[in-house]
């Protein structure tokens, strides 16, 4: 193995410091040179924001690092990073530094072939290293920046293949650059290419300005560090006014003209989705059997991406953590740049990238306000980080249930559901209509209310069967799709009131056939849970015998579909209309597909052309 020659940490002498000391404090205390020293070292500041990692990775930019509890050097966390192929597992920050300055950056750290070092500082860039650290060891080097660097990198990694690596304590100390003012507004903002659900923009750049902020309608809708972007989530035929504001560290400018872009009709309705449309779950932050696949190796027959999943970090928090998949469980996860350009050029050939919330471990639970109003902002941070496009709601185990006396799907009180209700409408308005909203439920929670409804009327019944129909009919009109589980289910009764199992074409039909007929809840016929559109339903089912119980063979999968579009090849199920417009299927998941061989997908082509 080839390695690039670094000098080894400078470590002053404990004698070297108390003679310092000494000397300091002798010039301190002669008459007429007290002031000198606190003047020729006023803005000396450690400039590394979250240097013991007590934030989690705020402040940081890492290939493959996670924040631990122990070992720790200090306070309650540090890094932990591990290298992994042709990664060395990186964590990088830059810094706000005067020209012609110098600096000093240290920082501890444990395990074998750890690197602490500077970049981009206008001169010499500068690292230190060990070669084995048992335990804490500390690493530091200087370096003077150049005439007219204002920024300069810091980092730490390990080496290829040496195992994970710890730091903490990290610090850069040196003059704090001047706050200045903030950078003059963009000129230039011009439209380019323009589709169904995206505008390409483009301005000129700004002196001073290290980054750039797109504004749609008035609302801040992404960044850039270069003067060029593309939106995208818009509506097709539609409308909008653009602005660019540039920022640097003492500020935002003020917005630039706005220029007017209109959008092109579309073939799929407000979200720009295709007629027929294929959606799949996307393992991102977990991996199993399946294996982890690069958001950039999804194929593009796949229109619609569900990120699976963000949690919460406890069950009535409402607070939604996103969480990568780490390189230890993963270890061809690509890096966040990576992800995020990944999810651009996918949006940017019109597909769909949504946060899937919930799942089968995210047992999620808005019980009150502030959970309600803390699901709400830690979801529009996912959604604002990653640019996606909206939100999956896959509430499954406990997440929902009715309280007792809560009969009427159309006048929920159930808190649970109610703040569900409230925070989705919020989110969907905030975004505006271009905003992605589909759900997952199992059928337990939505076609089983077509016999049971809560507790009941008497009580002593599942108070989560048909939990699901209130949030549904409540979010009809701002829905996108609705996918149920045909799968890991027990049998329903469809509207033949038989019993439907898994398995086979009948029961995929059946299950459908009652989203798009509508049906009487608990059997009441005066309280009628309504139609969607066809344009709004996909069916939900496994990719492969490996995905979940359910599986049906591609010739049972076109039987459903051939039934449900052209009322053809039904069996012995008759169905209550006909509907072309069906909008597609939903599999669990892509990663389970591509396991298999890409069946589902190939025969989801081969069946829409």
């Amino acid at each position: 193995m080839e390695r690039t020659e670094h000098r080894g940490p400078n470590r002053p002498l404990p004698l070297r410091r108390r003679l310092l000391a000494v000397c300091t404090a002798t010039v301190l205390a002669l008459p007429g040179l007290a002031a000198l020293s606190p003047a020729a070292h006023a803005a000396d500041a450690d400039l590394v924001r979250n240097g013991g990692f007590e934030t989690g990775l705020d402040g940081w930019t890492c290939t493959a690092g996670a924040v631990v509890k122990t070992p720790v050097r200090s306070g309650g966390s540090a890094l932990q990073a591990t290298p992994a192929g042709s990664d060395n597992a990186q964590c990088s920050q830059t810094v706000t530094v005067r020209p012609d300055s110098s600096y000093t950056l240290a920082g501890y750290v444990r395990g074998s072939y750890v690197y602490l070092g500077a970049s981009g500082t206008g001169t010499t860039d500068v690292s230190a290293w060990t070669q084995s650290a048992p335990d804490w060891q500390r690493l530091t080097t200087t370096f003077r920046t150049g005439p007219a660097t204002t920024r300069v990198t810091i980092y730490t990694h390990g080496w290829y293949g040496t195992g994970a690596y710890y730091a903490d304590d990290l610090s850069l100390v040196g003059p704090g650059a001047d706050a200045g003012q903030p950078p003059a507004a963009p000129t230039g903002l011009t439209a380019g290419t323009v589709s169904s659900s995206t505008v390409a923009l483009s301005w000129s750049p700004v002196t001073g300005a290290t980054g750039y902020v797109l504004y749609r309608d008035g609302a801040r809708v992404q960044t850039a560090t270069g003067t060029s972007a593309t939106v995208g989530g818009l509506t097709p035929s539609t409308a909008y006014g653009f602005q660019v504001a540039a920022t640097n560290d003492a500020g935002e400018s003020a917005k630039s003209a706005t220029v007017t872009a209109t959008t092109s009709a579309g073939s799929g309705g407000s979200t720009g989705l295709p007629p027929h449309a294929l959606v799949g779950y996307l393992h991102a932050s977990f991996a199993n059997g399946s294996g982890y696949t690069r958001m950039a190796d999804v194929p593009d027959s796949w229109d619609v991406i569900d990120l699976a999943f963000g949690e919460p970090t406890s069950t009535t928090s409402g607070d939604i953590r996103f969480t990568r998949c780490p390189v230890t469980e993963c270890p061809t996860v690509e890096s966040d740049a990576d992800f995020k350009a990944a999810i651009k050029a996918k949006q940017a050939a019109g597909k769909k990238v949504l946060i899937s919330i919930g799942g089968q471990n995210g047992q999620v639970q808005l019980t009150t306000a502030a959970a309600r109003d803390t699901f709400v902002s830690s979801v529009s941070k996912i959604i604002d980080t990653y640019g996606l496009d909206g939100l999956d709601i896959d509430f499954e185990g406990h997440s929902l249930s009715l309280d007792t006396n809560d009969t009427n799907f159309k006048s929920p009180t159930t808190p649970v559901i109610v703040n569900l209700i409230s925070a989705l409408k919020t989110l969907k308005a905030r975004y505006g209509s271009g905003f992605v909203l589909t759900m997952a439920p199992e059928t337990f929670f939505v076609q089983l209310g077509y016999q049971y409804y809560g507790t009941g009327k008497w009580g002593g019944q599942d108070p989560r069967a048909g939990a699901y129909l209130p949030v549904i009919y409540a979010l009809r009109d701002d829905l996108t799709l609705l996918h149920v589980q045909d799968y890991n289910s027990g049998p329903i009764m469809g509207l033949d009131n038989q019993y439907h199992s898994m398995g086979g074409a009948d029961f995929h039909i059946a299950m459908t056939d009652m989203l798009l007929t509508g049906f009487p809840v608990a059997g009441d016929t005066g309280n009628v849970f309504p139609p969607l559109r066809p344009d709004q339903v996909a069916i939900g089912m496994p990719a492969s015998v490996n995905a979940g119980n359910g599986y049906v063979s591609p010739a049972e999968v076109d039987k459903a579909l051939d039934c449900l579009t052209k009322r053809t090849n039904c069996g012995s199920y008759a169905t209550h209309g006909t509907w072309p417009g069906l909008r597609g299927l939903m599999t669990w998941s892509v990663n389970w597909d591509r396991f298999a061989g890409w069946e589902f997908q190939r025969n989801f082509d081969g069946y829409f052309g």
